[in-house]
């Protein structure tokens, strides 16, 4: 136990501050069915734009729904799109980017692929998806993986090119080694911490467009409570009830900003070349 603290990982101010803001919203996440025993889908008109009070701690909507259950739980859906986006798309974006840079004839017609996909915005790609596919929780998550694979593909590729013209790599190559093997065994490691640090940033841009989406009605449907759909239903009477916009708003905040600190503490103790520059 005393050699895991030591890590130093577990001496990087970003990553506990960061890492310990997540933990608490998860864990209020999870926790949500025991923290409010109201349902927060249930509608009760004579409640309806309650300010902050004992009864209601963050008041309630134009529904009289009680705003700081709806945000409990949509901790839970922001923070479930969030890991779903972000392993689907490294696991993804990690497979074309060691066959890209790895095999050099599909390099070219991969990568052409690849860039014709980021040059579209991603807000406007996730939005023609869902109203092609419908508004589903797997919609959503398709619609904001599909412009992140082409992020993760080429930062596998680039760690693939450099670590390719490795003297151990091509002595692999002349004893005459199965690529497979090579790919996992020599050049699958040294994309792993890289990879962490994009998952962190993939997880805070996948929690703000599926707010986004929501936000626009694009995303899941208004019943299921979202930071998005919260803060959508709040905006019509915003200057009447501001706390059903600014409470889930400060919850969508602190996650992002959470996920953010974290990764550049991930970033600043998993990356060499970061440390050279910090004199690490």
């Amino acid at each position: 136990m005393r050699a895991v603290l030591r890590h130093p990982l577990f001496r990087n101010s970003a990553v506990l501050a960061g890492g310990g803001i997540l933990l608490l919203l998860v864990l209020i996440a999870l926790l949500a069915p025991l923290l409010s025993q109201t349902d927060p889908t249930a509608i009760a008109p004579r409640f309806r734009l309650k300010p902050p009070s004992e009864d209601f701690l963050m008041g309630t909507d134009k529904l009289g729904r009680d705003v700081a259950t709806r945000a409990l739980y949509g901790a839970r859906v922001s923070l479930l799109v969030s890991i779903c986006v972000a392993a689907i798309a490294i696991s993804v974006g990690l497979v074309i980017g060691l066959v890209s840079g790895y095999i050099r004839w599909l390099d070219g017609p991969i990568m052409r692929t690849m860039d014709g996909l980021m040059a579209i915005p991603g807000i406007l790609l996730a939005i023609a998806l869902v109203s092609l596919s419908g508004s589903s929780l797997l919609t959503v998550i398709v619609a904001i993986v599909v412009p992140e694979i082409p992020r993760v593909a080429r930062l596998v590729r680039g760690v693939v090119l450099s670590i390719r013209e490795e003297p151990y790599v091509e002595a692999a190559i002349g004893l005459g080694t199965p690529v497979y093997r090579i790919l996992i065994q020599h050049i699958l490691p040294n994309t792993i911490a890289p990879l962490i640090v994009q998952g962190t940033y993939i997880c805070a841009s996948a929690i703000l467009v599926e707010a986004i989406l929501s936000f626009l009605g694009a995303g899941l449907s208004s019943e299921i409570p979202t930071w998005g759909n919260i803060i959508a239903d709040g905006r019509d009477v915003f200057q009447r009830a501001p706390w059903i916009i600014l409470f889930p708003g400060g919850f969508l905040a602190a996650t992002i900003l959470a996920v953010n600190i974290l990764g550049d503490g991930l970033r600043d103790t998993l990356d060499p070349r970061m440390k050279k520059r910090l004199g690490a």
